[in-house]
């Protein structure tokens, strides 16, 4: 049983985030964390990644492997409770966490990208917030799989904002929108990554996928959400019999990372 509690090497090359980080994250509703997995937990993140994205595509939405990765794979599993992965998610939402998810976001060649969106949580309490910690075992550009986002968007805690395209959210989301914290009007940034790197998110930060170049490799990345307890989560992917196997082999720690 893979849950139960042992030794797992580095996932990070540093711990948690840095004060300024934190502050980066605050400020921006994402901090981008370049190159911080370890090279070898990156090259097992690539082999899970690829594993789970081959498991029944076809399947379900409620039922597809991709949506409950952890639960179809050995080191994605034990990454649920991993030290610096909990740790770096108590650096932003306080020590009271769960575990929300975690979803494979391969990316192959020529893949047509995600349009804008923004996902919920608790909107109507400020003090409870879900983190989505993304990593990336190959890295990322801008115009090539390239994450891009609206800094301070997540202030605004919308959910479900959805633009097909940059200029429809211009045009429609973003007109007149300012950040509440500073005035200044909201605005579009790409992103960009080396191999091995972390994104964490608010997620109520507005977001969206950029194309994959069709003569660049597959982009491998999964997301662990944690969030607050507090109030029902619509992201919250944790089949009944993953919940008895983390009380089973887990021990406390893990039960109550995996309780509602």
């Amino acid at each position: 049983m893979w849950l139960g509690p042992r030794r797992m090497e580095p996932l990070f090359e540093s711990d948690a985030l840095s004060a300024h980080e934190c502050e980066t994250l605050d400020r921006d509703g994402y901090v981008v964390l370049p190159g911080r997995i370890a090279p070898e937990a990156r090259r097992r993140l690539a082999r899970s990644i690829a594993r789970v994205e081959a498991l029944r595509p076809d399947a379900p939405k409620e039922t597809r492997p991709r949506r409950y990765a952890a639960e179809h794979d050995r080191f994605l599993g034990r990454l649920v409770a991993h030290p610096q992965l909990v740790a770096l998610a108590r650096a932003a939402l306080g020590p009271e966490i769960r575990f929300d998810h975690c979803v494979c976001l391969g990316r192959p060649p020529g893949h047509a990208g995600m349009r804008w969106h923004s996902h919920g949580y608790a909107e109507g309490d400020p003090r409870l917030g879900l983190l989505r910690i993304f990593l990336y075992a190959s890295g990322f550009g801008p115009g090539d799989g390239g994450l891009k986002a609206v800094p301070g968007s997540h202030r605004l805690r919308e959910a479900h904002v959805h633009a097909e395209s940059d200029g429809a959210l211009r045009r429609d989301w973003l007109a007149a929108k300012r950040d509440p914290a500073s005035g200044t009007p909201l605005a579009i940034e790409a992103l960009s990554a080396p191999p091995g790197s972390v994104v964490a998110m608010w997620t109520h930060t507005v977001h969206g996928v950029e194309p994959r170049r069709s003569e660049s490799g597959p982009r491998l990345a999964v997301v662990f959400g944690y969030r607050n307890p507090g109030a029902a989560s619509p992201s919250r992917w944790i089949t009944p019999e993953f919940e008895r196997r983390a009380q089973a082999a887990g021990g406390e720690a893990l039960a109550a990372l995996v309780a509602p």
